[in-house]
């Protein structure tokens, strides 16, 4: 089974374990969305789109910090193609109880879940960040 958003964690984690300073990933709508999330909320520096004649590609600016270590310390896949995993706007899950952020796909976009619970809608729990 192929899994898009795993991918692209993977690949994240993976480049930051080797110590290196941006990483190119397969573009396409939700990525750049979670990719928004992440800039947004300090854990990425910055992202540009590379367009080439295919889906084009997202590179990524990755953040460490004055020691070296990256910003990113976990971040974990929570619904998967095998067993999805969804919640309403009452039972949103947090993650290092609110120091972290849980990225979810909503009707109304991809969205974290500070945000989701302040417009009161549930979804898709895709993955945790801290």
């Amino acid at each position: 089974m192929f899994d898009p958003i795993s991918d692209f964690l993977t690949q994240i984690r993976n480049a930051q374990q080797a110590g290196h300073r941006r990483v190119d990933i397969p573009a396409s709508k939700l990525k750049r969305a979670m990719t928004k999330i992440l800039v947004e909320k300090g854990y990425v520096n910055k992202f540009i789109n590379i367009d080439d004649d295919k889906q084009g590609m997202l590179r990524l600016f990755l953040k460490y910090d004055a020691y070296g270590q990256p910003v990113i310390k976990n971040m974990k896949r929570r619904s998967k193609p095998g067993l999805r995993e969804y919640c309403g706007s009452d039972d949103i899950p947090r993650a290092l109880n609110g120091l972290g952020i849980v990225m979810l796909s909503t009707s109304r976009g991809v969205m974290t879940d500070k945000e989701a619970r302040k417009l009161n809608v549930g979804g898709e729990v895709l993955c945790t960040v801290y």
